[in-house]
């Protein structure tokens, strides 16, 4: 993949893992699950939702021009991106687990990227 894809490629992994994020900061603005005007007046789930169709559009643009096989292993980045976004912005706690999963994540694109 050329390095302008590649960009592309890790700015769409970067917005859907901050979509995930706002995802969560929406539902636990929800107060009352029951009432639709909580969802709709949403602005937490509002903004997440704008961000994934943005994020969706250029994925398959990137999809357009990169092979699956190629772009889709960057999507593993989001496994280590959310937990570090949800400690970072939301206070959750970060596990050594989660980022030992993640570093096996990086070793496995890694060698998914040296097979092509």
């Amino acid at each position: 993949m050329s390095f302008y894809l590649t960009c592309l490629t890790l700015l769409c992994v970067l917005g859907i893992s901050i979509g995930q994020v706002l995802f969560k900061q929406a539902a636990s603005s929800i107060k009352d699950a029951t009432h639709w005007q909580d969802w709709v007046l949403n602005g937490w789930l509002l903004t997440a939702l704008i961000l994934y169709g943005i994020t969706t559009l250029a994925w398959v643009w990137v999809l357009r021009q990169a092979p699956l096989r190629l772009a889709y292993p960057l999507m593993g980045l989001a496994f280590l991106i959310v937990p570090c976004l949800e400690w970072l912005f939301l206070g959750a706690p970060l596990h050594a687990l989660t980022l030992a999963g993640g570093v096996l994540i990086l070793l496995g694109i890694a060698l998914v990227s040296q097979s092509v």
